[in-house]
């Protein structure tokens, strides 16, 4: 089937389609450009939400049960869930989907277990493309859970409207969020297994954390939660709309997204001038030769690299 009938179909809200064209952009990276050309003007209408923070948080188990409030509310939702990536097939592991499985019954409710397939930050290299799939696919949410990697776990900034960033307490340290970044990405603190010792602890060391932060227009509110019983999430949610109502009035929205849109297609524009530069050093070893000169200190690597550039700037 052609890629434009794939696209109809997903317009159309086929559940089948959007299985498909989210698989093509994982393993198809020319195909991926040409789906993501046809579907973008369609995109932008989702409210997408990332889940983030250490492993062992309980994402998985909150995301599900984020997903059945919002079911309860009568809207529709997209998860994207980054699994860590089989080494034997390169495909993700499926421990998210595995924890979801009531909602995969859902016909509101559409879940993708993503690998990360070698990308750090947290999210896999096709997240981004998957997120407009489900957007024009109809969900009115879409929610991105990370795979939990600590402290460059910071991709996701790139990508969601809105961050919830999850705590629990008793994992080591004081408090998990004193790590480079992580404190400051965080739109909402969800204090998760507050049923345990120490988590209103945890609860007051976060908020003494982002007093200690840089001043915000909009504190981030702390939410504590029981996930595994349901508790706390409705508080939750209302404050992931509130913030998205608080996004919208300030007009942070439109800033955020103009942002993120901004780092995307740098990104893109570094991508396709390395693999450029790649493709022509392959007939002429320009990068081999500028190589060995590095090594033996004939040359250093910054003017190895303008000379690399100067080499192929009139057909980059």
């Amino acid at each position: 089937m052609l890629i434009l009938e794939y696209v109809d179909k997903l317009l159309n809200g086929d559940r089948r389609a959007c299985a498909r064209l989210i698989s093509i952009v994982e393993n198809d990276e020319e195909e991926a450009k040409n789906i993501i050309k046809e579907i973008y003007k369609y995109t932008g209408k989702a409210h997408v939400i990332g889940i983030t923070g250490p492993p062992g948080g309980g994402k998985s188990t909150l995301t599900d049960k984020l997903a059945k409030e919002l079911r309860n509310r009568g809207k529709t939702v997209g998860i994207v869930a980054i699994d860590p990536t089989s080494p034997f097939t390169g495909g993700s592991i499926l421990g998210d989907r595995i924890r979801m499985q009531d909602l995969a019954t859902d016909p509101g409710v559409f879940i993708r277990s993503m690998g990360t397939r070698g990308c750090l930050g947290g999210l896999s290299k096709a997240t981004q493309s998957a997120v407009k799939i489900l957007d024009v696919y109809g969900a009115d949410y879409i929610i991105i859970e990370t795979v939990g990697v600590g402290q460059s776990e910071i991709d996701i900034v790139k990508t969601a409207d809105t961050i919830v960033m999850v705590m629990v307490p008793g994992l080591g340290d004081d408090i998990q969020a004193i790590k480079a970044g992580v404190m400051e990405i965080g739109d909402i603190f969800a204090i998760n297994k507050s049923d345990l010792d120490g988590a209103n602890r945890t609860a007051a060391e976060v908020k003494a954390m982002l007093d200690m932060g840089p001043r915000k227009d909009r504190r981030p509110p702390i939410v504590q939660v029981v996930a595994s019983l349901n508790k706390g999430t409705s508080e939750l949610l209302d404050e992931i709309i509130n913030h998205m109502e608080y996004l919208k009035s300030s007009g942070e929205l439109k800033k955020r997204r103009e942002d993120n849109i901004k780092t995307e297609i740098i990104k893109l524009i570094e991508t396709e001038v390395m693999k450029r530069v790649l493709e022509k050093s392959q007939t002429n070893h320009a990068l081999e030769k500028v190589t060995a000169s590095v090594a033996n200190r004939k040359m250093d690597p910054f003017s190895a690299c303008e000379s690399i550039i100067k080499l192929f700037s009139d057909n980059i």
